[in-house]
Protein backbone atom coordinates (compact mmCIF):
# COMPACT_ATOMS: atom_id res chain seq x y z
CA UNK A 1 0.00 0.00 0.00
CA UNK A 2 2.96 2.26 0.90
CA UNK A 3 4.81 1.44 -2.27
CA UNK A 4 1.37 2.18 -4.28
CA UNK A 5 1.03 5.41 -2.49
CA UNK A 6 4.81 6.15 -3.10
CA UNK A 7 3.85 5.37 -6.69
CA UNK A 8 1.20 7.91 -7.10
CA UNK A 9 2.76 10.64 -5.71
CA UNK A 10 5.70 10.19 -8.17
CA UNK A 11 3.50 10.34 -11.38
CA UNK A 12 1.47 13.27 -13.22
CA UNK A 13 -2.09 13.21 -13.66
CA UNK A 14 -3.36 14.20 -17.02
CA UNK A 15 -6.89 14.24 -17.94
CA UNK A 16 -8.01 14.64 -21.58
CA UNK A 17 -10.93 16.91 -21.90
CA UNK A 18 -11.34 15.43 -25.10
CA UNK A 19 -12.48 12.27 -23.87
CA UNK A 20 -12.87 12.86 -20.44
CA UNK A 21 -10.28 10.11 -19.91
CA UNK A 22 -7.70 10.71 -17.06
CA UNK A 23 -3.61 8.42 -17.44
CA UNK A 24 -0.97 8.17 -14.49
CA UNK A 25 2.13 8.68 -16.02
CA UNK A 26 5.37 8.05 -14.18
CA UNK A 27 8.00 10.67 -13.25
CA UNK A 28 11.25 8.97 -12.74
CA UNK A 29 14.63 11.28 -12.25
CA UNK A 30 12.48 14.37 -12.40
CA UNK A 31 11.37 12.90 -16.19
CA UNK A 32 8.27 11.92 -17.96
CA UNK A 33 8.41 9.65 -20.97
CA UNK A 34 7.66 10.89 -23.96
CA UNK A 35 6.25 8.13 -25.40
CA UNK A 36 3.47 7.54 -22.49
CA UNK A 37 1.84 10.32 -24.28
CA UNK A 38 1.01 8.32 -27.21
CA UNK A 39 -1.36 6.54 -24.93
CA UNK A 40 -3.67 9.65 -24.77
CA UNK A 41 -5.63 9.06 -28.19
CA UNK A 42 -9.07 10.52 -29.05
CA UNK A 43 -11.56 9.55 -32.00
CA UNK A 44 -10.75 12.39 -35.03
CA UNK A 45 -13.64 14.48 -34.71
CA UNK A 46 -15.68 15.22 -37.96
CA UNK A 47 -13.70 18.21 -40.40
CA UNK A 48 -10.17 17.39 -38.83
CA UNK A 49 -7.22 16.26 -41.17
CA UNK A 50 -6.36 13.10 -40.70
CA UNK A 51 -2.36 13.94 -40.82
CA UNK A 52 -3.14 14.94 -37.24
CA UNK A 53 -3.47 11.03 -36.43
CA UNK A 54 -5.49 11.77 -33.24
CA UNK A 55 -6.31 8.00 -32.80
CA UNK A 56 -3.01 6.90 -32.76
CA UNK A 57 -2.35 9.30 -29.54
CA UNK A 58 -0.50 12.45 -28.91
CA UNK A 59 2.79 13.37 -30.25
CA UNK A 60 5.03 16.17 -28.00
CA UNK A 61 5.92 19.21 -29.81
CA UNK A 62 9.54 20.63 -28.89
CA UNK A 63 11.11 22.94 -31.34
CA UNK A 64 14.48 23.28 -31.14
CA UNK A 65 15.13 20.41 -28.23
CA UNK A 66 14.48 23.37 -25.68
CA UNK A 67 12.80 20.68 -23.05
CA UNK A 68 13.38 17.62 -24.35
CA UNK A 69 16.02 14.75 -22.84
CA UNK A 70 17.21 12.50 -25.28
CA UNK A 71 19.59 10.25 -23.34
CA UNK A 72 20.54 9.26 -19.41
CA UNK A 73 24.05 10.97 -19.36
CA UNK A 74 27.12 10.28 -16.56
CA UNK A 75 29.39 13.17 -18.37
CA UNK A 76 28.68 16.35 -17.95
CA UNK A 77 26.28 18.81 -15.61
CA UNK A 78 25.00 22.16 -16.11
CA UNK A 79 22.98 23.92 -14.19
CA UNK A 80 22.21 27.34 -16.25
CA UNK A 81 20.39 29.52 -13.57
CA UNK A 82 23.32 29.06 -11.30
CA UNK A 83 26.57 29.19 -13.61
CA UNK A 84 27.39 25.80 -12.58
CA UNK A 85 29.75 23.91 -14.70
CA UNK A 86 30.90 20.04 -13.76
CA UNK A 87 32.57 17.01 -15.70
CA UNK A 88 32.18 13.87 -14.35
CA UNK A 89 30.79 15.91 -10.78
CA UNK A 90 34.29 18.12 -10.92
CA UNK A 91 33.34 21.77 -10.92
CA UNK A 92 34.97 23.21 -14.00
CA UNK A 93 36.89 25.80 -11.65
CA UNK A 94 39.20 22.85 -9.74
CA UNK A 95 40.38 21.03 -13.16
CA UNK A 96 41.12 24.43 -14.69
CA UNK A 97 43.38 25.23 -11.99
CA UNK A 98 44.69 21.21 -11.26
CA UNK A 99 44.57 19.21 -14.41
CA UNK A 100 45.45 19.29 -17.98
CA UNK A 101 43.37 18.96 -21.06
CA UNK A 102 44.64 15.13 -21.67
CA UNK A 103 43.70 13.97 -18.19
CA UNK A 104 40.74 15.69 -18.34
CA UNK A 105 40.06 13.83 -21.55
CA UNK A 106 40.93 10.43 -19.48
CA UNK A 107 37.66 11.85 -16.83
CA UNK A 108 35.24 12.23 -19.39
CA UNK A 109 36.04 9.27 -21.16
CA UNK A 110 36.20 6.69 -18.50
CA UNK A 111 34.44 8.39 -16.10
CA UNK A 112 37.06 8.80 -13.04
CA UNK A 113 40.91 10.73 -12.99
CA UNK A 114 43.53 8.06 -13.64
CA UNK A 115 46.39 7.25 -11.30
CA UNK A 116 49.77 7.96 -12.45
CA UNK A 117 50.21 4.81 -14.53
CA UNK A 118 46.60 4.92 -16.52
CA UNK A 119 47.66 8.51 -16.60
CA UNK A 120 50.90 7.49 -18.27
CA UNK A 121 49.51 4.96 -20.89
CA UNK A 122 46.81 7.14 -21.86
CA UNK A 123 48.90 9.89 -22.89
CA UNK A 124 51.23 7.74 -24.53
CA UNK A 125 49.10 6.28 -26.82
CA UNK A 126 46.88 9.46 -27.65
CA UNK A 127 50.51 10.60 -28.85
CA UNK A 128 51.99 7.83 -30.56
CA UNK A 129 48.63 7.72 -32.64
CA UNK A 130 49.10 11.39 -33.56
CA UNK A 131 51.23 10.75 -36.59
CA UNK A 132 49.13 10.18 -39.98
CA UNK A 133 49.33 8.12 -43.09
CA UNK A 134 51.78 9.50 -45.62
CA UNK A 135 48.96 9.94 -48.49
CA UNK A 136 47.46 12.55 -45.99
CA UNK A 137 50.03 14.98 -47.81
CA UNK A 138 48.65 14.60 -51.02
CA UNK A 139 44.74 14.71 -49.68
CA UNK A 140 45.14 18.18 -48.07
CA UNK A 141 47.27 19.67 -50.70
CA UNK A 142 44.06 18.75 -53.21
CA UNK A 143 42.07 21.75 -51.55
CA UNK A 144 42.06 25.37 -52.81
CA UNK A 145 45.11 27.38 -51.12
CA UNK A 146 42.04 29.87 -49.63
CA UNK A 147 39.71 26.85 -48.38
CA UNK A 148 37.90 27.40 -45.29
CA UNK A 149 40.15 25.33 -42.58
CA UNK A 150 37.22 23.86 -41.27
CA UNK A 151 36.05 22.64 -44.79
CA UNK A 152 39.20 20.72 -44.41
CA UNK A 153 38.98 19.25 -41.08
CA UNK A 154 35.69 18.31 -41.32
CA UNK A 155 36.54 16.60 -44.73
CA UNK A 156 39.96 14.90 -43.08
CA UNK A 157 38.03 13.14 -40.49
CA UNK A 158 35.64 11.62 -42.46
CA UNK A 159 38.73 10.77 -45.06
CA UNK A 160 40.87 9.08 -41.99
CA UNK A 161 37.88 6.70 -41.56
CA UNK A 162 38.66 4.89 -44.85
CA UNK A 163 42.17 3.79 -43.47
CA UNK A 164 40.64 1.96 -40.94
CA UNK A 165 38.30 -0.66 -41.80
CA UNK A 166 38.31 -2.94 -38.13
CA UNK A 167 36.67 0.47 -37.30
CA UNK A 168 33.70 0.55 -39.65
CA UNK A 169 30.09 -1.83 -38.20
CA UNK A 170 29.30 -1.66 -41.74
CA UNK A 171 32.30 -4.20 -42.90
CA UNK A 172 32.26 -6.27 -39.11
CA UNK A 173 28.95 -6.44 -38.19
CA UNK A 174 26.41 -4.16 -36.41
CA UNK A 175 27.73 -5.06 -32.56
CA UNK A 176 30.80 -4.25 -32.93
CA UNK A 177 31.53 -1.01 -30.83
CA UNK A 178 28.27 -2.55 -28.22
CA UNK A 179 29.54 -6.03 -26.96
CA UNK A 180 31.28 -3.98 -24.22
CA UNK A 181 33.49 -7.25 -24.50
CA UNK A 182 37.65 -7.13 -24.21
CA UNK A 183 37.79 -6.98 -27.67
CA UNK A 184 35.15 -4.53 -28.51
CA UNK A 185 35.87 -2.27 -25.86
CA UNK A 186 39.98 -2.60 -26.96
CA UNK A 187 39.17 -1.69 -30.50
CA UNK A 188 36.92 1.49 -29.48
CA UNK A 189 39.93 2.51 -27.21
CA UNK A 190 41.78 2.11 -30.34
CA UNK A 191 40.02 4.69 -32.44
CA UNK A 192 39.43 6.99 -29.41
CA UNK A 193 43.52 7.24 -29.38
CA UNK A 194 43.77 7.79 -33.04
CA UNK A 195 40.97 10.67 -33.36
CA UNK A 196 42.16 12.59 -30.26
CA UNK A 197 45.62 11.89 -31.30
CA UNK A 198 45.29 13.17 -35.06
CA UNK A 199 42.85 15.85 -34.20
CA UNK A 200 45.77 18.10 -33.39
CA UNK A 201 47.87 16.96 -36.54
CA UNK A 202 45.10 17.39 -39.05
CA UNK A 203 43.90 21.12 -37.82
CA UNK A 204 47.66 21.91 -38.14
CA UNK A 205 48.07 20.34 -41.90
CA UNK A 206 44.64 22.41 -42.11
CA UNK A 207 46.49 25.55 -40.97
CA UNK A 208 49.84 25.09 -42.62
CA UNK A 209 48.39 24.06 -46.27
CA UNK A 210 46.82 27.92 -45.91
CA UNK A 211 50.38 29.11 -45.23
CA UNK A 212 51.97 27.61 -48.06
CA UNK A 213 54.49 25.58 -45.74
CA UNK A 214 55.54 21.92 -45.38
CA UNK A 215 54.03 19.58 -42.88
CA UNK A 216 55.47 18.91 -39.70
CA UNK A 217 55.88 14.98 -38.54
CA UNK A 218 53.91 15.37 -34.56
CA UNK A 219 57.19 15.66 -32.44
CA UNK A 220 58.04 13.82 -29.22
CA UNK A 221 58.58 14.75 -26.20
CA UNK A 222 56.31 18.02 -26.20
CA UNK A 223 52.21 17.97 -24.39
CA UNK A 224 49.47 17.62 -26.40
CA UNK A 225 49.24 21.62 -26.71
CA UNK A 226 52.73 21.91 -27.11
CA UNK A 227 52.72 19.32 -30.12
CA UNK A 228 50.29 21.01 -31.51
CA UNK A 229 51.72 24.82 -31.36
CA UNK A 230 54.94 23.17 -32.68
CA UNK A 231 53.34 21.21 -35.58
CA UNK A 232 51.98 24.49 -36.28
CA UNK A 233 55.05 26.94 -36.56
CA UNK A 234 58.00 24.55 -36.23
CA UNK A 235 60.10 26.07 -39.71
CA UNK A 236 63.48 23.86 -39.04
CA UNK A 237 64.73 25.80 -36.46
CA UNK A 238 67.13 23.64 -33.81
CA UNK A 239 65.58 22.84 -30.49
CA UNK A 240 62.13 24.86 -30.86
CA UNK A 241 59.90 24.61 -28.14
CA UNK A 242 56.48 26.39 -27.98
CA UNK A 243 56.11 29.56 -25.47
CA UNK A 244 55.41 27.54 -22.06
CA UNK A 245 52.57 30.45 -21.35
CA UNK A 246 51.30 30.06 -24.78
CA UNK A 247 51.32 25.96 -23.98
CA UNK A 248 49.53 26.12 -20.96
CA UNK A 249 46.84 28.75 -22.11
CA UNK A 250 46.08 26.74 -24.55
CA UNK A 251 45.56 24.15 -22.77
CA UNK A 252 43.55 25.44 -20.23
CA UNK A 253 41.12 26.74 -23.33
CA UNK A 254 41.12 23.18 -24.76
CA UNK A 255 39.72 21.68 -21.35
CA UNK A 256 37.40 24.63 -20.80
CA UNK A 257 35.58 23.78 -24.43
CA UNK A 258 36.51 20.02 -24.25
CA UNK A 259 32.49 18.54 -23.14
CA UNK A 260 28.91 21.40 -22.77
CA UNK A 261 26.59 18.42 -22.98
CA UNK A 262 24.15 18.42 -25.81
CA UNK A 263 25.06 20.83 -27.57
CA UNK A 264 24.24 20.90 -31.34
CA UNK A 265 27.53 19.50 -32.17
CA UNK A 266 27.53 16.73 -29.72
CA UNK A 267 23.77 15.99 -30.72
CA UNK A 268 25.06 15.64 -34.37
CA UNK A 269 27.32 13.17 -33.20
CA UNK A 270 24.86 10.94 -31.36
CA UNK A 271 22.53 11.17 -34.02
CA UNK A 272 24.75 10.23 -36.38
CA UNK A 273 26.15 7.25 -34.17
CA UNK A 274 22.50 5.82 -33.63
CA UNK A 275 22.96 4.35 -36.98
CA UNK A 276 25.71 2.49 -35.91
CA UNK A 277 28.26 4.34 -38.30
CA UNK A 278 32.15 3.67 -37.82
CA UNK A 279 33.24 6.87 -35.09
CA UNK A 280 35.35 8.81 -37.96
CA UNK A 281 32.47 9.67 -40.09
CA UNK A 282 30.27 10.59 -36.40
CA UNK A 283 32.94 12.83 -35.64
CA UNK A 284 33.01 14.43 -39.16
CA UNK A 285 29.26 15.20 -38.70
CA UNK A 286 29.95 16.95 -35.47
CA UNK A 287 32.52 18.58 -36.64
CA UNK A 288 30.21 20.42 -39.47
CA UNK A 289 27.59 20.93 -37.17
CA UNK A 290 30.06 23.14 -35.37
CA UNK A 291 31.39 24.78 -37.95
CA UNK A 292 28.31 27.19 -37.78
CA UNK A 293 27.88 30.86 -36.35
CA UNK A 294 25.33 29.89 -33.90
CA UNK A 295 27.76 27.45 -32.32
CA UNK A 296 31.59 26.80 -33.14
CA UNK A 297 31.73 30.27 -35.26
CA UNK A 298 30.44 32.58 -32.13
CA UNK A 299 34.08 33.69 -31.22
CA UNK A 300 35.13 34.90 -34.46
CA UNK A 301 31.80 37.05 -34.68
CA UNK A 302 33.05 37.91 -31.29
CA UNK A 303 36.10 39.73 -32.77
CA UNK A 304 34.55 40.74 -36.28
CA UNK A 305 31.66 42.88 -33.84
CA UNK A 306 34.77 44.67 -31.82
CA UNK A 307 36.26 45.56 -35.15
CA UNK A 308 33.07 47.04 -36.02
CA UNK A 309 32.54 48.87 -32.77
CA UNK A 310 36.05 50.45 -33.74
CA UNK A 311 37.04 51.93 -30.05
CA UNK A 312 35.89 52.37 -26.61
CA UNK A 313 33.63 55.57 -27.29
CA UNK A 314 31.39 53.85 -30.21
CA UNK A 315 30.16 51.11 -27.26
CA UNK A 316 26.64 53.19 -26.07
CA UNK A 317 25.76 53.75 -29.86
CA UNK A 318 26.33 50.57 -30.69
CA UNK A 319 24.46 48.82 -27.82
CA UNK A 320 21.67 50.95 -28.60
CA UNK A 321 21.89 50.15 -32.20
CA UNK A 322 21.40 46.38 -30.55
CA UNK A 323 18.50 47.20 -28.45
CA UNK A 324 16.69 49.03 -31.83
CA UNK A 325 17.58 45.13 -33.02
CA UNK A 326 19.92 46.85 -36.12
CA UNK A 327 22.92 44.62 -34.75
CA UNK A 328 23.25 41.59 -32.72
CA UNK A 329 25.49 41.40 -29.51
CA UNK A 330 28.04 38.56 -29.95
CA UNK A 331 29.73 37.08 -26.96
CA UNK A 332 27.00 37.22 -24.67
CA UNK A 333 23.94 34.94 -23.05
CA UNK A 334 23.30 31.72 -23.94
CA UNK A 335 21.15 29.11 -24.43
CA UNK A 336 21.56 27.27 -21.19
CA UNK A 337 23.18 29.62 -18.91
CA UNK A 338 20.90 31.96 -17.87
CA UNK A 339 23.12 33.92 -15.01
CA UNK A 340 26.83 33.98 -16.34
CA UNK A 341 29.03 31.45 -18.17
CA UNK A 342 31.40 29.58 -15.32
CA UNK A 343 33.93 29.25 -17.79
CA UNK A 344 34.32 33.04 -18.94
CA UNK A 345 35.96 33.85 -15.80
CA UNK A 346 38.62 31.41 -15.85
CA UNK A 347 39.24 32.24 -19.57
CA UNK A 348 39.39 36.19 -18.51
CA UNK A 349 42.25 34.99 -16.32
CA UNK A 350 44.00 32.99 -18.91
CA UNK A 351 43.26 36.41 -20.84
CA UNK A 352 45.85 38.19 -18.81
CA UNK A 353 48.68 35.91 -18.46
CA UNK A 354 48.68 35.40 -22.32
CA UNK A 355 48.16 39.23 -22.50
CA UNK A 356 51.51 39.64 -20.52
CA UNK A 357 53.63 38.16 -23.01
CA UNK A 358 51.73 39.27 -26.43
CA UNK A 359 50.71 42.44 -25.08
CA UNK A 360 47.93 43.75 -24.91
CA UNK A 361 45.53 43.23 -27.78
CA UNK A 362 43.82 46.40 -29.55
CA UNK A 363 40.44 45.48 -29.07
CA UNK A 364 40.62 44.93 -25.74
CA UNK A 365 39.97 48.51 -24.37
CA UNK A 366 37.19 48.25 -26.47
CA UNK A 367 36.00 44.86 -24.96
CA UNK A 368 36.44 45.99 -21.63
CA UNK A 369 34.03 49.03 -22.20
CA UNK A 370 31.49 46.57 -23.54
CA UNK A 371 31.99 44.40 -20.95
CA UNK A 372 31.52 46.86 -18.38
CA UNK A 373 28.54 48.48 -20.09
CA UNK A 374 26.55 45.78 -20.94
CA UNK A 375 26.44 43.65 -17.75
CA UNK A 376 25.48 47.39 -16.15
CA UNK A 377 22.71 48.14 -18.44
CA UNK A 378 19.36 47.03 -17.55
CA UNK A 379 18.11 45.85 -21.08
CA UNK A 380 20.84 43.01 -21.18
CA UNK A 381 20.40 42.38 -17.53
CA UNK A 382 16.78 41.86 -17.79
CA UNK A 383 17.56 39.60 -20.29
CA UNK A 384 19.89 37.39 -19.04
CA UNK A 385 22.68 38.29 -21.55
CA UNK A 386 25.87 37.82 -19.31
CA UNK A 387 29.09 37.25 -21.02
CA UNK A 388 30.21 33.47 -22.86
CA UNK A 389 32.74 31.64 -23.03
CA UNK A 390 33.25 33.17 -26.71
CA UNK A 391 33.75 36.68 -25.43
CA UNK A 392 37.02 36.30 -23.91
CA UNK A 393 38.38 33.06 -25.91
CA UNK A 394 38.64 34.94 -29.39
CA UNK A 395 40.55 37.33 -27.69
CA UNK A 396 42.86 35.18 -26.53
CA UNK A 397 43.40 33.20 -30.11
CA UNK A 398 43.83 36.82 -31.90
CA UNK A 399 46.48 37.68 -29.25
CA UNK A 400 48.05 34.28 -30.01
CA UNK A 401 48.00 35.17 -33.60
CA UNK A 402 45.76 32.99 -35.21
CA UNK A 403 43.83 34.17 -37.70
CA UNK A 404 39.94 34.78 -37.59
CA UNK A 405 39.07 31.84 -39.26
CA UNK A 406 41.00 29.29 -37.55
CA UNK A 407 38.65 29.73 -34.45
CA UNK A 408 36.09 27.22 -34.74
CA UNK A 409 39.19 24.30 -35.65
CA UNK A 410 40.51 25.28 -31.96
CA UNK A 411 37.41 24.87 -30.64
CA UNK A 412 36.66 21.47 -32.84
CA UNK A 413 40.15 20.24 -31.99
CA UNK A 414 39.72 19.62 -28.01
CA UNK A 415 35.75 18.93 -28.62
CA UNK A 416 36.62 16.04 -30.13
CA UNK A 417 37.17 14.53 -26.45
CA UNK A 418 33.39 15.09 -25.46
CA UNK A 419 31.90 13.97 -28.81
CA UNK A 420 33.59 10.12 -28.58
CA UNK A 421 32.74 10.35 -24.31
CA UNK A 422 28.80 10.61 -25.25
CA UNK A 423 29.77 8.41 -28.44
CA UNK A 424 31.32 5.62 -26.23
CA UNK A 425 28.69 5.67 -23.54
CA UNK A 426 25.68 5.26 -26.18
CA UNK A 427 27.43 2.52 -27.41
CA UNK A 428 27.88 0.89 -24.28
CA UNK A 429 24.28 2.00 -22.90
CA UNK A 430 21.76 -0.73 -21.36
CA UNK A 431 19.73 -2.09 -23.43
CA UNK A 432 21.67 -1.44 -26.62
CA UNK A 433 21.84 1.13 -29.55
CA UNK A 434 18.35 2.93 -31.02
CA UNK A 435 18.49 4.74 -33.95
CA UNK A 436 17.16 8.60 -33.38
CA UNK A 437 14.54 9.41 -35.46
CA UNK A 438 12.37 12.06 -34.33
CA UNK A 439 8.25 13.00 -34.97
CA UNK A 440 7.21 16.05 -36.90
CA UNK A 441 4.01 18.10 -37.01
CA UNK A 442 2.67 17.49 -40.45
CA UNK A 443 1.05 20.63 -41.75
CA UNK A 444 1.17 20.41 -45.32
CA UNK A 445 -1.19 19.37 -48.05
CA UNK A 446 -4.08 16.63 -47.59
CA UNK A 447 -4.12 13.96 -50.42
CA UNK A 448 -4.21 15.13 -53.89
CA UNK A 449 -4.35 13.88 -57.37
CA UNK A 450 -1.57 13.45 -59.82
CA UNK A 451 -2.21 16.29 -62.90
CA UNK A 452 -0.35 16.19 -65.86
CA UNK A 453 2.11 18.55 -66.71
CA UNK A 454 0.09 19.92 -69.77
CA UNK A 455 -2.91 20.83 -67.42
CA UNK A 456 -0.88 22.56 -64.63
CA UNK A 457 -0.97 25.77 -63.88
CA UNK A 458 2.33 27.85 -62.84
CA UNK A 459 2.71 28.60 -59.03
CA UNK A 460 4.52 31.46 -57.74
CA UNK A 461 6.06 33.40 -55.17
CA UNK A 462 8.23 33.27 -52.51
CA UNK A 463 9.78 29.90 -51.61
CA UNK A 464 7.63 28.92 -54.12
CA UNK A 465 9.49 28.75 -57.06
CA UNK A 466 13.57 28.14 -57.53
CA UNK A 467 15.46 31.62 -57.96
CA UNK A 468 16.77 32.32 -61.32
CA UNK A 469 20.49 31.61 -61.35
CA UNK A 470 22.13 34.86 -63.10
CA UNK A 471 25.11 33.61 -65.64
CA UNK A 472 27.84 35.24 -66.29
CA UNK A 473 30.98 34.39 -68.22
CA UNK A 474 30.56 31.05 -70.06
CA UNK A 475 27.78 29.96 -69.44
CA UNK A 476 26.42 33.30 -70.58
CA UNK A 477 28.70 33.12 -73.85
CA UNK A 478 27.58 29.49 -74.27
CA UNK A 479 24.08 30.53 -73.98
CA UNK A 480 24.08 32.56 -76.70
CA UNK A 481 26.45 30.28 -79.18
CA UNK A 482 24.37 27.47 -81.79
CA UNK A 483 25.15 23.74 -81.06
CA UNK A 484 23.67 20.35 -82.22
CA UNK A 485 21.29 19.64 -79.55
CA UNK A 486 20.98 22.64 -77.71
CA UNK A 487 17.72 22.97 -75.81
CA UNK A 488 15.05 25.75 -76.84
CA UNK A 489 13.38 27.16 -74.34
Amino acid sequence: MGRSLESEANSLTVRDNRTGKTFNIPIVDNTISATAFKAIAAPRKEGEREENETEKGLRVADKGFLNTAVIQSQITYIDGDAGVLRYRGYPIEQLALHSSHLETSYLLIYGHLPSREQYKVFESEIMHHSIVHADAEGFFRSFRYDAHPMAILTSAFSYLGSYYSEANPSLQGQTLFTKGDHNSLANMDKQIFRLIGKATTLAAMAYRIRQGRDFVTPPTGLSYTGSFLYQMDHLGQENYRPSPVLERALDVLFLLHADHELNASCTTVLQTGSSLVDPYSAIAAGCASLYGPLHGGANEAVIRMLISIGSPENVPAFLESVKRREKVLSGFGHRVYKTSDPRSFIIRKTADEVFKVTGKDELLDTAMALHDAAIKDEFFVKRKLAPNVDFWSGLIYRAMGFPLDFFPVLFAVPRVVGWLAHWRQMMLQSGGVKIWRPRQVYVGAGKRDFVPIEERKPVEGPKQAPTPVMHSGITKRTAMAEFKGKTKL
